[in-house]
């Protein structure tokens, strides 16, 4: 068996974590934790989000990939995805970076959950004041 070459990447979003193998093949494919990104992510909304790298990089339509993706929520997977291809790509074809820059596809979209404080409900929601 010829052992292939291929591309790792990790993206992140929120506490959602992908981590991609890109692999040079005839036809392009998308595997996420073993399943299309249709039948994992439920909606088109969210399996578009995870390939819409691949689709603006338009060279980049002949890799077979793998992603493995842990933690968070199905909004906050489908952008790790999303990171984690574009990232791995640029590595492959470095010319295709300024136009997955430019459409927000390299940032690690860092906001999450803020944490609670003490005496507080929630991060900043107070109890009801009463005057007596």
């Amino acid at each position: 068996m010829a052992s292939k070459t291929f591309i790792t990447a990790v993206g992140r979003r929120k506490t959602a974590i992908a981590s991609v193998r890109m692999v040079k093949a005839p036809k392009s494919s998308l595997m996420v934790n073993g399943k299309t990104p249709k039948e994992y992510f439920k909606t088109d909304l969210r399996a578009l989000v995870a390939i819409e790298a691949l689709a603006k990089a338009e060279s980049a339509e002949n890799y077979e990939v793998h992603a493995h993706v842990e933690g968070g929520g199905i909004a906050g997977q489908a952008d790790a995805v999303r990171h984690a291809i574009s990232r791995a790509i640029t590595k492959v074809e470095p010319k295709t970076r300024a136009v997955l820059k430019t459409a927000g596809f390299m940032k690690r979209d860092p906001r999450a959950k803020e944490r609670k404080k003490p005496g507080l409900k929630k991060a900043r929601k107070a109890p009801q004041w009463s005057k007596r």
